[in-house]
């Protein structure tokens, strides 16, 4: 696999996500937004084509409100932007729902996204999920993700538990995990990652549980 096709998916880099309700809490965003930055860097040094995506809920709501200070992209990742960028913005939790991805990457010949940004336990979750029926295989970068915590009548469970179990869900199935320094290798190389593998992921589940 050539450079070339990939793409670098930068989900959601708002403001939302380094303050208040949504705060991203796992990797805290102190670490994996240089995490993000990195990957930008090392995808744009490989001439790796870089999607910037921005969800938006609409004018009258408390979050993700296109006339509100929240919606606009990091600093970090702006300054980083060029012409190039695809930019994106999206109503629902997979980057490809409603937008025009997934014909965009079709159009430029790339068969693998590398998904960065937040959140692991929705948008990050919700795109690895539906790269595979539009034929995509995707990537995931492990520290340039992140997680809220997440109570409800079903249960509690605090961020770590959420991003380090999804990050173990998708290896097993549905993309391929590594952290950016790995990846930042990768593609200055060309290399393609491990691609996942759900029986080997269950059988040392098994034998981590006591049953093999």
């Amino acid at each position: 696999m050539t450079t070339r096709k990939r793409a670098l998916i930068v989900v959601d880099l708002q403001q939302e996500y380094f303050g208040g309700l949504l705060e991203i809490q796992y990797p805290p965003h102190a670490d994996s937004l240089p995490r993000i930055t990195q990957a930008i860097d090392a995808a744009t040094a490989a001439g790796i084509p870089v999607v910037a995506v921005q969800h938006t809920m609409g004018d009258a709501a408390p979050v993700f409100n296109p006339t509100q200070p929240g919606y606009l992209l990091h600093p970090e990742v702006e300054a980083r932007r060029t012409d190039a960028w695809k930019s994106v913005v999206k109503r629902f939790s997979s980057v490809f729902a409603g937008t025009d991805v997934a014909d965009w990457l079709r159009e430029n010949d790339i068969g693998t996204v590398t998904l960065v940004g937040y959140m692991t336990n929705n948008c990050i979750l919700a795109s690895a999920v539906e790269a595979e029926s539009h034929g995509f295989t995707a990537e995931v970068l492990s520290d340039a993700t992140g997680a809220v915590h997440l109570a409800n009548e079903a249960g509690f469970t605090d961020a770590k538990t959420v991003h380090t179990s999804l990050m173990a869900l998708f290896n097993s199935n549905l993309a391929a995990v590594t952290d950016t320094a790995t990846w930042s290798a990768a593609v200055a190389s060309g290399d393609r990652l491990p691609a996942p593998d759900l029986g080997a992921s269950a059988a040392a589940g098994a034998r981590h549980a006591g049953q093999g």
